[in-house]
């Protein structure tokens, strides 16, 4: 029938498609999708069909955790969206990763394994999401991790599907990096999970036995036999069909076809930040005026359709070295690791192979920070990086990536017509707040400040970026607004809440005047958690998955 290996729509004859029935479509199988596909299965009386754009995540790319060198970027895996010229980065457009494949984003990341600050979600209820608080999502995040590092009971569980452990082979320059934070103020942090999340430390890693753990090998691979789960790969979702505030199903192509599958239940977008809301705005769920001059009809006016996107930014310190300790390819590194290197994977799960690029960084606070709660975030890699574009180099060397944990710049994702065509217009705004410039040049000054530290005395070579000659604020400034680009994390799209730009509601996820359509995914937060945001997006997932549940069995009983 096409390229999908799973059935689950017919093929359209003349304008008129016949119709596939399911209870509950799922579209996008990333970090929320494949976990509210694994909870609504359970039931056996519910039939889930998860619709994935991209294909299969069975490249040794993604499974080996090294293999992240060949995922960005490339386009089978990764969408590799751009946004419009961001005119406070001196009109640079900037590369959005995103997962295209069976997992999403999760198939493509680092790894890491981040939940945010306890303030983060605090700051959601405050904001009116009764029911978002961290004592209300600690709970659900400890029933999804099957936690293998010895983490505290109080913060961590074991019983979950997903597997979080500790690295397999660290780098001693990342061990190094944890230990230069002593002279900079930041001790050493063993579980950025549990309290307070300051210091620098090993990143934990979703992983099991060496390789990657994404939502899809986590939550449907050990239950893809379940008679009433579908999933369909290489499946484009064009709109949702929308009558009268019901979602009645969704229009799909796979290959050159047409497809529709009908819903009994309800629709929930899982596509993330950029897609959902460009699902909604092309099915008419949006800013009507916009819409209108789109030529789009407008099913219900939403004016936060594609507001708020918040992302985080990040800049790099890169040092170079004539000290092959850091993973790097030269002649002195050759014969004892590089050619050594998969032959140590696949019989011991050890070497250059295992690594995730970003094995250690942590949290910090910059003057303008305020309580007890970080503004900035490190990532080391123990590679050598001269320029953010280049994907690999010779020699060693070390990186840290400065990341701006709560930035004050807000963008959107729009669409765009361009004669017959719609068009992403995804516009992050960054630095375009003050505040923003000056954390991220604080950033650098503390960046600076670990890499001074006397524990990398021995392997110290000359800083490549942003350079010797770059010092002052101004200077910082330039070269943040010539290299900065985005951690890819977006969020907020489609936030909760109960303001004038809220899309969908605290209580059920559900889109603002629609029945049975909700958003489960990272563009419900109403502001982004410090952090990477896998985890916080699968807790998202199990809540929402919660909420369909309790839902489903309220109208059961009524019956």
């Amino acid at each position: 029938m096409s390229s999908s290996k799973e059935e689950g729509a017919t093929k359209v004859k003349g304008n008129t498609p016949k119709t596939s029935y399911y209870d509950y479509i799922i579209i996008g199988a990333g970090a929320a999708g494949c976990v509210l596909a694994n909870r609504l299965s359970e039931n056996p009386e519910n039939s889930v069909c998860l619709i994935e754009a991209g294909g299969s995540d069975k490249s040794p790319w993604i499974q080996i955790p090294a293999g992240i060198f060949g995922l960005y970027g490339n386009k089978k895996y990764d969408y590799a969206y751009k946004s419009v010229s961001q005119k406070h980065l001196n009109n640079r457009t900037i590369t959005i990763n995103r997962g295209k494949c069976l997992g999403g984003s999760t198939a493509i990341n680092s790894m890491v394994y981040i939940r945010g600050s306890n303030e983060d979600y605090d700051h959601w209820a405050d904001l009116g999401c009764e029911g978002w608080s961290y004592e209300d999502v600690l709970p659900i995040f400890k029933d999804l991790e099957n936690d293998q590092t010895g983490g505290d009971a109080n913060f961590h569980g074991v019983e979950g599907e997903l597997s979080v452990v500790n690295p397999q082979d660290v780098n001693e320059a990342s061990k190094r990096f944890v230990r230069a934070g002593a002279e900079a103020g930041l001790s050493e942090n063993s579980d950025f999970n549990a309290g307070s999340q300051l210091g620098l430390g090993i990143y934990k890693v979703k992983q099991a036995r060496g390789k990657r753990v994404s939502a899809y090998s986590a939550f449907i691979k050990p239950i893809k036999r379940r008679q009433n789960l579908r999933v369909l790969s290489n499946t484009k979702v064009l709109s949702i069909d929308i009558d009268g505030g019901v979602a009645k199903g969704v229009n799909i192509k796979i290959d050159t076809f047409d497809y529709k599958i009908t819903c009994r239940e309800e629709v929930v977008l899982c596509a993330g930040a950029i897609d959902s809301p460009r699902l909604l705005l092309s099915s008419g769920i949006g800013n009507k005026q916009e819409l209108d001059e789109l030529g789009i009809e407008c099913k219900q006016n939403l004016i936060g359709v594609g507001e708020n996107l918040q992302d985080h930014l990040d800049a790099m310190v890169t040092v170079r070295s004539t000290v092959p300790e850091s993973i790097g390819i030269s002649w002195r590194t050759l014969l004892n690791h590089v050619v050594p290197s998969p032959f140590q994977y696949y019989l011991q799960k050890m070497g250059w192979w295992t690594t995730n690029y970003v094995e250690a960084g942590g949290f910090a606070q910059t003057k303008y920070a305020s309580g007890n709660a970080p503004d900035i975030q490190f990532h080391f890699t123990p590679i050598f990086r001269s320029h953010r574009g280049k994907k690999f180099e010779f020699g060693h060397g070390y990186s840290l990536f400065t990341c701006l944990l709560q930035p004050q710049s807000v963008g959107s994702v729009k669409l765009t017509r361009e004669g017959s065509q719609l068009k992403l217009r995804i516009d992050h705004n960054f630095l375009a707040s003050s505040q923003d410039e000056l954390v991220m040049i604080e950033a650098i000054k503390k960046a600076r400040e670990v890499f001074a530290s006397a524990e990398f005395d021995s392997v110290r070579g000359n800083e490549m970026a942003p350079g010797g000659n770059v010092q002052s604020d101004e200077q910082i400034l330039e070269y943040l607004r010539a290299t900065t680009s985005t951690v890819f994390h977006p969020v907020g799209t489609c936030k909760m809440g109960n303001d004038d730009l809220a899309v969908v509601s605290p209580k059920d996820l559900k889109v603002k005047g629609m029945r049975n359509l909700r958003v489960i995914d990272a563009s419900i937060m109403p502001s982004i958690i410090r952090g990477n945001t896998a985890a916080a997006t699968m807790m998202i997932g199990e809540k929402g998955a919660r909420m369909i549940l309790a839902n489903q069995q309220s109208k059961q009983e009524e019956t």
